[in-house]
Protein backbone atom coordinates (compact mmCIF):
# COMPACT_ATOMS: atom_id res chain seq x y z
CA UNK A 1 0.00 0.00 0.00
CA UNK A 2 1.65 3.26 -0.97
CA UNK A 3 1.31 6.64 0.85
CA UNK A 4 -0.55 9.68 -0.97
CA UNK A 5 0.97 13.01 -0.85
CA UNK A 6 -1.75 15.75 -1.94
CA UNK A 7 -0.76 19.21 -2.92
CA UNK A 8 -0.33 21.66 0.30
CA UNK A 9 -2.80 23.68 0.10
CA UNK A 10 -3.08 24.17 3.77
CA UNK A 11 -0.66 24.07 6.39
CA UNK A 12 -2.16 20.84 7.74
CA UNK A 13 -2.38 19.46 4.99
CA UNK A 14 1.22 20.46 3.76
CA UNK A 15 3.05 18.29 6.75
CA UNK A 16 0.28 14.80 6.50
CA UNK A 17 -0.13 11.94 4.39
CA UNK A 18 -2.79 9.41 3.71
CA UNK A 19 -2.75 6.13 2.67
CA UNK A 20 -4.38 4.57 -0.36
CA UNK A 21 -7.18 2.34 -0.22
CA UNK A 22 -6.58 0.78 -4.01
CA UNK A 23 -6.71 -2.35 -2.47
CA UNK A 24 -9.69 -2.42 -0.66
CA UNK A 25 -12.30 -4.22 -2.62
CA UNK A 26 -15.34 -3.65 -0.62
CA UNK A 27 -16.32 -0.51 1.23
CA UNK A 28 -18.81 -1.60 3.90
CA UNK A 29 -18.66 -4.66 6.76
CA UNK A 30 -20.53 -7.46 6.95
CA UNK A 31 -23.51 -6.53 9.03
CA UNK A 32 -23.48 -9.62 11.16
CA UNK A 33 -19.91 -9.34 11.85
CA UNK A 34 -19.51 -5.83 13.17
CA UNK A 35 -20.09 -4.35 17.42
CA UNK A 36 -20.69 -1.43 18.57
CA UNK A 37 -17.83 0.72 19.90
CA UNK A 38 -18.00 1.55 23.91
CA UNK A 39 -15.89 4.77 24.52
CA UNK A 40 -14.79 4.10 27.95
CA UNK A 41 -11.90 7.71 27.71
CA UNK A 42 -9.30 5.47 29.81
CA UNK A 43 -11.59 5.04 32.63
CA UNK A 44 -12.22 2.34 34.64
CA UNK A 45 -15.14 0.64 36.54
CA UNK A 46 -14.96 3.69 39.05
CA UNK A 47 -15.22 6.67 36.48
CA UNK A 48 -11.51 7.05 37.30
CA UNK A 49 -8.81 8.00 34.52
CA UNK A 50 -6.37 5.03 34.42
CA UNK A 51 -4.95 4.68 30.90
CA UNK A 52 -4.30 9.03 30.02
CA UNK A 53 -4.72 10.86 26.74
CA UNK A 54 -7.41 9.14 25.67
CA UNK A 55 -10.59 10.48 24.70
CA UNK A 56 -13.40 11.71 21.60
CA UNK A 57 -12.67 10.70 18.56
CA UNK A 58 -14.82 8.81 15.99
CA UNK A 59 -17.34 6.93 16.24
CA UNK A 60 -16.16 2.78 15.23
CA UNK A 61 -17.62 -0.15 14.54
CA UNK A 62 -15.66 -3.44 15.84
CA UNK A 63 -15.17 -5.90 13.63
CA UNK A 64 -15.15 -9.33 15.21
CA UNK A 65 -11.87 -10.96 13.92
CA UNK A 66 -11.24 -14.75 13.99
CA UNK A 67 -8.23 -15.45 15.85
CA UNK A 68 -8.79 -19.01 16.71
CA UNK A 69 -9.90 -20.64 13.63
CA UNK A 70 -10.77 -23.75 14.68
CA UNK A 71 -13.04 -24.78 11.51
CA UNK A 72 -10.43 -27.18 10.86
CA UNK A 73 -9.67 -28.99 7.02
CA UNK A 74 -12.88 -26.61 5.77
CA UNK A 75 -11.37 -24.54 2.35
CA UNK A 76 -12.65 -20.99 2.94
CA UNK A 77 -12.56 -18.56 -0.12
CA UNK A 78 -11.54 -14.75 -0.07
CA UNK A 79 -14.59 -12.97 -0.77
CA UNK A 80 -13.15 -9.45 -0.27
CA UNK A 81 -10.85 -7.06 1.57
CA UNK A 82 -12.07 -4.63 3.73
CA UNK A 83 -10.52 -1.54 5.80
CA UNK A 84 -10.74 -1.48 9.92
CA UNK A 85 -10.93 1.86 11.53
CA UNK A 86 -9.72 -0.12 14.66
CA UNK A 87 -6.28 -1.33 13.30
CA UNK A 88 -3.88 -0.81 10.49
CA UNK A 89 -4.47 -3.86 8.78
CA UNK A 90 -6.40 -4.48 6.53
CA UNK A 91 -9.01 -7.49 7.07
CA UNK A 92 -10.78 -10.45 4.99
CA UNK A 93 -14.05 -11.57 4.65
CA UNK A 94 -14.18 -15.28 4.29
CA UNK A 95 -16.83 -17.10 3.07
CA UNK A 96 -16.66 -21.27 3.87
CA UNK A 97 -18.48 -23.96 2.17
CA UNK A 98 -20.93 -24.23 4.76
CA UNK A 99 -22.38 -20.75 4.20
CA UNK A 100 -20.42 -18.80 7.30
CA UNK A 101 -18.88 -15.81 6.82
CA UNK A 102 -15.86 -14.82 9.36
CA UNK A 103 -13.45 -12.24 9.29
CA UNK A 104 -9.53 -12.62 9.22
CA UNK A 105 -5.96 -10.09 9.72
CA UNK A 106 -5.51 -9.90 5.46
CA UNK A 107 -1.79 -11.20 4.98
CA UNK A 108 0.18 -9.36 2.53
CA UNK A 109 -0.26 -10.62 -0.77
CA UNK A 110 -3.65 -12.45 -0.44
CA UNK A 111 -6.24 -11.67 -2.81
CA UNK A 112 -10.20 -12.02 -3.50
CA UNK A 113 -10.93 -15.15 -4.69
CA UNK A 114 -8.23 -17.08 -3.18
CA UNK A 115 -9.11 -20.37 -0.99
CA UNK A 116 -7.38 -20.62 2.72
CA UNK A 117 -7.60 -23.73 5.04
CA UNK A 118 -7.13 -24.03 8.90
CA UNK A 119 -5.50 -27.26 10.12
CA UNK A 120 -4.57 -29.44 13.00
CA UNK A 121 -1.87 -31.81 10.41
CA UNK A 122 -0.58 -31.09 7.59
CA UNK A 123 -1.25 -28.24 4.51
CA UNK A 124 -0.27 -26.10 1.94
CA UNK A 125 2.50 -24.44 2.84
CA UNK A 126 0.59 -21.22 1.28
CA UNK A 127 0.05 -17.64 2.81
CA UNK A 128 -3.23 -17.54 4.81
CA UNK A 129 -3.40 -20.81 5.56
CA UNK A 130 -3.13 -21.57 9.43
CA UNK A 131 -1.34 -24.82 11.16
CA UNK A 132 1.04 -25.78 13.96
CA UNK A 133 4.39 -24.67 14.17
CA UNK A 134 5.97 -28.35 14.15
CA UNK A 135 4.22 -28.81 10.46
CA UNK A 136 6.22 -26.16 9.14
CA UNK A 137 9.51 -25.75 7.79
CA UNK A 138 12.27 -23.68 9.39
CA UNK A 139 12.72 -20.04 8.44
CA UNK A 140 9.01 -19.23 7.56
CA UNK A 141 7.52 -16.30 8.27
CA UNK A 142 4.41 -16.05 10.34
CA UNK A 143 1.96 -14.08 12.34
CA UNK A 144 -0.74 -14.48 14.39
CA UNK A 145 0.75 -16.94 16.64
CA UNK A 146 -0.84 -18.93 19.75
CA UNK A 147 1.29 -18.55 22.89
CA UNK A 148 -0.97 -21.55 24.33
CA UNK A 149 -2.35 -24.15 21.93
CA UNK A 150 -6.44 -23.32 21.36
CA UNK A 151 -6.05 -19.95 22.92
CA UNK A 152 -5.88 -17.90 19.76
CA UNK A 153 -3.49 -15.72 18.17
CA UNK A 154 -1.90 -13.34 20.00
CA UNK A 155 1.42 -12.39 18.62
CA UNK A 156 2.41 -10.60 15.47
CA UNK A 157 -0.89 -9.04 14.96
CA UNK A 158 0.20 -5.32 13.91
CA UNK A 159 0.44 -3.84 10.21
CA UNK A 160 3.25 -5.58 8.44
CA UNK A 161 4.04 -7.50 11.14
CA UNK A 162 6.15 -10.93 10.90
CA UNK A 163 7.80 -13.89 13.29
CA UNK A 164 10.59 -16.16 11.96
CA UNK A 165 10.45 -19.63 12.86
CA UNK A 166 14.21 -20.16 13.78
CA UNK A 167 14.22 -23.94 15.28
CA UNK A 168 11.71 -26.56 16.62
CA UNK A 169 13.35 -28.58 18.79
CA UNK A 170 12.19 -31.11 21.93
CA UNK A 171 8.73 -29.69 23.02
CA UNK A 172 9.05 -25.98 21.52
CA UNK A 173 9.71 -23.83 19.21
CA UNK A 174 12.35 -20.51 19.04
CA UNK A 175 10.68 -17.65 16.89
CA UNK A 176 12.39 -13.99 16.61
CA UNK A 177 9.75 -11.60 17.32
CA UNK A 178 9.56 -7.99 15.14
CA UNK A 179 11.14 -6.51 18.04
CA UNK A 180 13.89 -8.22 17.84
CA UNK A 181 12.92 -10.65 20.76
CA UNK A 182 13.88 -14.26 20.81
CA UNK A 183 11.56 -16.96 22.70
CA UNK A 184 10.15 -20.44 22.74
CA UNK A 185 6.56 -21.23 22.13
CA UNK A 186 5.06 -24.83 22.59
CA UNK A 187 5.58 -26.48 18.93
CA UNK A 188 1.97 -27.46 18.81
CA UNK A 189 1.15 -23.90 18.53
CA UNK A 190 -1.36 -22.52 15.44
CA UNK A 191 0.32 -19.71 13.44
CA UNK A 192 -0.35 -17.96 10.37
CA UNK A 193 1.71 -18.33 7.33
CA UNK A 194 3.08 -14.86 5.76
CA UNK A 195 3.29 -11.81 7.37
CA UNK A 196 0.66 -9.05 8.31
CA UNK A 197 -1.36 -6.51 5.17
CA UNK A 198 -0.50 -2.87 4.90
CA UNK A 199 3.58 -2.84 6.26
CA UNK A 200 3.42 1.28 4.92
CA UNK A 201 0.81 2.11 7.31
CA UNK A 202 3.54 3.24 9.62
CA UNK A 203 4.90 5.86 7.37
CA UNK A 204 1.62 7.96 7.46
CA UNK A 205 2.04 11.04 9.18
CA UNK A 206 -0.57 12.44 10.29
CA UNK A 207 0.16 16.35 10.11
CA UNK A 208 -2.56 18.05 12.29
CA UNK A 209 -3.63 17.58 16.17
CA UNK A 210 -7.95 17.39 14.46
CA UNK A 211 -7.10 13.89 12.78
CA UNK A 212 -4.71 12.54 16.10
CA UNK A 213 -7.99 13.80 18.20
CA UNK A 214 -9.88 11.85 15.99
CA UNK A 215 -8.23 8.67 16.55
CA UNK A 216 -9.40 8.96 20.10
CA UNK A 217 -5.69 10.52 21.17
CA UNK A 218 -6.01 13.32 23.09
CA UNK A 219 -2.94 15.89 24.02
CA UNK A 220 -0.11 14.96 25.98
CA UNK A 221 1.45 17.91 27.93
CA UNK A 222 4.83 17.96 28.95
CA UNK A 223 5.59 17.82 33.11
CA UNK A 224 8.44 20.24 33.45
CA UNK A 225 5.48 23.17 32.31
CA UNK A 226 3.27 22.00 34.99
CA UNK A 227 3.08 23.02 38.75
CA UNK A 228 4.93 21.20 41.41
CA UNK A 229 1.97 19.93 42.93
CA UNK A 230 0.79 18.28 39.33
CA UNK A 231 4.38 16.39 38.23
CA UNK A 232 7.96 16.44 39.98
CA UNK A 233 9.35 18.16 37.08
CA UNK A 234 7.44 20.86 37.49
CA UNK A 235 7.69 24.36 38.57
CA UNK A 236 10.89 27.28 38.10
CA UNK A 237 10.73 30.42 35.67
CA UNK A 238 11.28 30.09 31.85
CA UNK A 239 12.95 27.11 30.27
CA UNK A 240 13.95 24.95 33.37
CA UNK A 241 15.58 21.61 33.46
CA UNK A 242 13.54 19.18 36.19
CA UNK A 243 15.69 20.56 38.70
CA UNK A 244 18.06 18.39 41.15
CA UNK A 245 16.52 14.67 40.57
CA UNK A 246 18.99 12.24 39.25
CA UNK A 247 16.15 11.02 36.18
CA UNK A 248 13.03 11.63 34.69
CA UNK A 249 10.12 10.79 36.62
CA UNK A 250 6.16 9.92 36.22
CA UNK A 251 3.87 12.14 37.36
CA UNK A 252 3.65 9.39 40.11
CA UNK A 253 7.16 10.15 41.09
CA UNK A 254 8.40 6.31 39.74
CA UNK A 255 11.55 6.08 37.57
CA UNK A 256 10.94 6.85 33.93
CA UNK A 257 12.19 6.22 30.14
CA UNK A 258 14.40 3.12 30.26
CA UNK A 259 13.37 1.68 33.46
CA UNK A 260 12.43 -2.11 33.37
CA UNK A 261 8.82 -2.52 34.27
CA UNK A 262 8.83 -6.28 33.38
CA UNK A 263 8.64 -8.41 36.89
CA UNK A 264 11.20 -10.49 37.58
CA UNK A 265 8.52 -13.05 38.87
CA UNK A 266 6.82 -14.04 35.92
CA UNK A 267 6.77 -17.95 34.77
CA UNK A 268 7.36 -16.66 30.85
CA UNK A 269 10.54 -15.35 31.75
CA UNK A 270 12.03 -18.80 31.58
CA UNK A 271 11.14 -18.89 28.12
CA UNK A 272 12.44 -15.72 26.50
CA UNK A 273 15.95 -16.41 25.46
CA UNK A 274 16.92 -12.89 24.55
CA UNK A 275 15.27 -9.60 25.44
CA UNK A 276 14.14 -6.71 22.78
CA UNK A 277 16.83 -4.38 22.13
CA UNK A 278 15.59 -0.75 22.87
CA UNK A 279 16.15 1.77 19.76
CA UNK A 280 19.15 4.17 20.15
CA UNK A 281 17.86 7.90 20.98
CA UNK A 282 18.73 9.90 18.17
Amino acid sequence: MPIKVYRPTTPGRRKSSVQDFSDITKSKPEKSLVRIKREKAGRNNKGRITVRHKGSGNKKYVRVIDFRREKFDIPARVESIEYDPNRGARIALLVYRDGEKRYLLAPQGLKVGATVVSSQEKAEIEVGNRLPIDQMPVGITVHSVELQPGKGGQLGHGAGASIQIMAVEGKFATLKMPSGEIRMVPKSCAATIGSVSNPDWRLVRWGKAGRTRARGIRPTVRGKVMNPVDHPHGGGEGSNPIGLKKGPKTPWGKKAMGVKTRSKKKVSNALIIQRRKNKKKR
